[in-house]
């Protein structure tokens, strides 16, 4: 039984020099279609989508993980991307940033430790779940852990150059 989901190609083995992580976090509001997609790639920006808010990352807590999942009884196959993001220090303004993000429906772009741009919740958005800490020892954090969750059909769009700059136009 084939269908028109059957793979096409291999991958050969890759150099070990490869990073984990993030080094930055680009939230936006909501806009229907964000990127054109190709193949994986995002290859354009939606004319809509005009301001995009950047947040440094440091540190290893800052991750980026997708789950796609096939069930054979629907027929059907969803990605599920959650990402996890510190923000050190507590203050005013940023729980106010806090609590828009928690009761809108932003989408985001994260740059990983090499380089590569991939899009976060552009199907729907995405849901979080922030937790503000003073901690308990002098050495524990201080600030807010964000966790959102989102759900897709495909993995994360990765940005072509082109459209990395025009994206970063928009910062």
């Amino acid at each position: 039984m084939a269908c028109n989901s059957d793979i096409t190609s291999g991958r050969s083995k890759v150099c070990k020099n490869s990073l984990g992580g993030q080094s930055k976090l680009y939230i936006f509001n909501y806009v229907e279609d964000p990127f054109t997609y190709a193949d994986g790639e995002a290859t354009a920006i939606n004319p809509l989508l005009t301001e995009v808010f950047e947040f440094e990352l440091e540190g290893d807590g800052n991750t980026f993980e997708e789950s796609k999942v096939g069930d054979r009884n629907t027929s059907t196959s969803v990605n599920t991307q959650t990402l996890t993001t510190i923000l050190k220090v507590q203050d005013a303004t940023t729980s106010f940033l806090i609590d828009k993000l928690i009761e809108g429906y932003p989408m985001a772009v994260v740059k990983d430790r090499n380089g590569i741009y991939h899009a976060v919740g552009v199907d729907d958005g995405i849901d979080f779940t922030g937790v503000a800490s003073t901690g308990g020892a002098k050495t524990d954090l201080n600030g807010y852990t964000l966790t959102g969750t989102a759900t897709t059909k495909s993995l994360s769009p990765k940005l072509d150059s082109a459209t990395v700059t025009a994206f970063l136009a928009l910062v």
